[in-house]
């Protein structure tokens, strides 16, 4: 599906795919209506009812599974940015045990991390072109300072392994949400569902043409369906972007003051 309609604002991209949907319903009524006549009127109506549970079942399917995808594809998102919080929070924490230049040294580079990836990672991976071939030189400057430390005494002897612990979670959490940046609803299920989706409403015209006013209350009905199923895998569908996009939040919650607190 096109990026700018999945980037459009929730009330904006709902306008625009019912638009679309209602547009596309309506041609499938106006040109089965104008087939209907005679010979094609009578084929039409002798096709079964029966056919369209089986039509409406798979399309509920496919809604299902996309949307299973979607929904657990912003999950592993939003855990990943909770875990990288955490494990900048937990570092900034363990520091404060550590000599005041370190203590603040790591303050400064947790801060710096947190604002490229406020500033500069977080518009790449709205775009999908972020990168974890790229080491963050804040997180990777920051456990070499953490191997460098001469620990005096057992109390920062477990403060410097913790230190490196959490650097690494953070490390790991980050190239977590950016190959998560990366995922995607791939153009074939969106067609599959599309297709799936012409075709019952297809069905359902030709099976009501000689009942016109009922056909339209049908029609409006699966159609308004069909869009709503369409918004809420789209909105969901990349979970860096678009009206559900998962926000640097949490990451903006911890960071630290430059100068530590005494």
């Amino acid at each position: 599906m096109s990026d700018w309609l999945l980037n459009l604002p929730l009330p904006l991209m709902t306008a625009v795919i019912l638009a679309a949907t209602y547009l596309a319903t309506a041609v499938i009524y106006v040109v089965v209506s104008a087939l209907a006549v005679g010979e094609r009127g009578r084929a039409f109506k002798a096709i079964s009812p029966s056919m369209l549970p089986p039509l409406s079942i798979v399309f509920a399917l496919l809604v299902g599974f996309l949307a299973a995808q979607a929904w657990n594809d912003n999950d592993r998102a939003r855990s990943a940015v909770s875990q990288e919080a955490s494990a900048l929070r937990s570092a900034v924490i363990v520091a404060g045990d550590l000599p005041p230049d370190v203590e603040s040294r790591v303050r400064g580079l947790v801060r710096r991390q947190i604002q490229d990836a406020v500033q500069q990672e977080w518009p790449a991976m709205s775009r999908g072109d972020a990168t974890i071939a790229l080491v963050p030189a804040p997180v990777q400057e920051a456990l070499r300072l953490a191997f460098e430390i001469n620990p005096q005494g057992q109390g920062q002897v477990v403060a410097q392994r913790e230190l490196v612990g959490a650097l690494e979670r953070a490390f790991e959490a980050r190239r977590q949400r950016i190959i998560l940046s990366e995922s995607s609803i791939n153009s074939v299920k969106w067609m599959a569902l599309l297709v799936q989706a012409f075709l019952t409403l297809l069905a359902i015209a030709l099976i009501h043409s000689d009942q016109r006013a009922a056909n339209r209350i049908i029609l409006a009905i699966f159609a308004t369906s069909v869009a709503a199923a369409i918004v809420l895998i789209a909105s969901h569908s990349r979970p860096f972007s678009g009206a559900a996009a998962v926000r640097p939040t949490l990451l903006l919650q911890v960071m630290p003051d430059t100068a530590p607190a005494r």
